[in-house]
């Protein structure tokens, strides 16, 4: 099951997603919708990081410092995604945040392309 990224792209895009709708949500005046779908996210975030341990342990050998690197990336997107909702929720600024959160997902989402276990985009 985890030879290949399938779970993990699906767990991080379902995350993507509904981190999108929280916002949205809040946007809208809908805190109550809001709050469950933050707690969903919450728990994608857990499957989000489960994929990626599993990947990591199975796969880092191929190149452990990069691979480990994008872990950590991915624990700041993750980590980024939270504190824009937390902030958000309570009405401070997030504009830092948000700068992080982009930086960090460009930078995850290029290092997992240059990685051999994807679709070898900038090879």
């Amino acid at each position: 099951m985890f030879d290949n990224t399938h779970a993990h792209i699906t767990t991080w895009v379902i995350g993507l997603i509904l981190f999108i709708v929280a916002i949205v949500l809040h946007k809208s005046g809908k805190e109550k919708a809001m709050k469950v779908v933050q707690m969903i996210l919450r728990v994608f975030y857990l499957l989000i990081l489960a994929t990626g341990i599993t990947l990591f342990a199975k796969h880092s050998d191929f190149d452990p410092a990069l691979y480990g690197v994008k872990f950590l990336f991915g624990v700041v997107v993750i980590a980024m995604m939270e504190m824009v909702l937390i902030r958000t929720k309570l009405g401070k600024k997030t504009g830092i945040f948000w700068a992080v959160l982009i930086i960090a997902f460009i930078a995850t989402f290029y290092l997992g392309a240059r990685l051999p276990l994807n679709w070898n985009w900038f090879a």
